[in-house]
């Protein structure tokens, strides 16, 4: 073989080791892969919330579970059916409200015995009640089985 054969081989798989190892290297394609699930600013915008926003400050029921049962047994609220597993497991502090739970209008009289919180409104999710922030819908408390 001659010595310029030689230095072509080389310098071909020199390129094409680069190349080769430049593609390994590079970023996935846009919106493919796994997302970053430790992006603040990409959570804050799919939960419409701010990055920087404390979660600790989100108010709590002010009511307990027992008092919040006696109630809804008072109006005659707790024939509520539970939310599918699926759905159920969503349910969390700091996240919205999961889609697809059917809105179930309680009495104005029940709700205005419960506590009111300036910027949050009381709903039924299956048999659970929940405090979210008015508009986004960000859940700040939840009264598991209220409605059993």
């Amino acid at each position: 073989m001659s010595k310029n054969r030689i230095v072509l081989s080389i310098v071909t798989m020199i390129s094409f080791a680069s190349l080769f190892s430049a593609t390994l290297l590079a970023d996935p394609p846009k919106n493919k892969g796994k997302p970053d699930k430790t992006n603040s600013e990409e959570r804050a915008d799919k939960y419409n919330f701010s990055a920087d926003a404390d979660l600790s400050v989100m108010v709590t029921a002010g009511i307990s579970i027992g008092d919040a049962r006696r109630l809804a047994s008072k109006y005659k609220l707790t024939s509520g059916k539970p939310l599918p597993p699926g759905i159920r497991k969503n349910l969390a502090r700091g996240k919205p409200m999961p889609p697809g739970i059917q809105k179930t209008r309680m009495p104005d009289a029940f709700i205005n015995q419960l506590p009111d919180h300036e910027g949050f409104e009381w709903q039924q999710a299956g048999t659970d009640l929940v405090l979210v922030v008015t508009g986004s819908l960000v859940i700040s408390d939840i009264l598991e089985g209220v409605f059993d």
